[in-house]
């Protein structure tokens, strides 16, 4: 049985459903970034505990076959941008969502518009700059391999687009200390 779980956008969101469904004694097959997999079909009264467990800790099931795909183009963008790898920024968006979610990306890319109100382009462009701002914080890349890392073409570039997002530039940023956006509250 699969589930869609939205707000779930990190390793710990993983840690954290995982033990909802231990206590739960849900047998848990594979956990992935907005999806739980389970090895058995859960009951009735078994899913509305799960959802109020759920909902306690922050997540919530989804239940609409739009807002489920709408949490699976989150989760993978999410995981494209903040779990892959220095390459990332060189993946063709809409080939890795449509090979993600295994459906043509004009379908996806015009259900998440009229649903968000943002385009996915953006919605992938502002978790792009929270990952900046992450690395920003953690002080230990140059801002050239910020940029790189993060699919930026130049330092110029990010600088640009952060400013424009942020309205402060990237080192203003990093002498404030600003604070980032939590990642299930970018885009909406």
């Amino acid at each position: 049985m699969k589930l869609i779980v939205r707000n779930m956008v990190c390793d710990r969101c993983k840690a954290a459903v995982q033990r909802v469904l231990d206590a739960r004694g849900l047998p848990v097959a594979h956990i992935e970034l907005g999806e739980v997999h389970l090895r058995r079909e859960a009951t009735e009264s078994e899913m509305q505990a799960l959802q109020d467990d759920l909902l306690a800790a922050g997540f919530e099931l989804v239940h609409d076959r739009e807002a489920a795909i709408i949490a699976r183009i989150k989760a993978a963008i999410v995981k494209l941008v903040h779990h892959g790898d220095a390459a990332q920024g060189r993946v063709k968006l809409s080939e890795h969502l449509a090979s993600a979610l295994d459906r043509d990306y004009s379908t996806i890319t015009t259900l998440f518009t009229q649903v968000e109100g943002i385009t996915i382009e953006q919605y992938f462009l502002l978790q792009r700059i929270e990952r900046v701002k992450e690395l920003i914080r953690y002080d230990e890349l140059t801002m050239s391999e910020i940029a790189d890392s993060t699919g930026f073409s130049s330092v110029a570039h990010l600088s640009g687009q952060f400013k424009k997002l942020t309205g402060m530039t990237p080192s203003a940023f990093k002498t404030l200390g600003g604070g980032r956006t939590p990642l299930d509250r970018v885009g909406g």
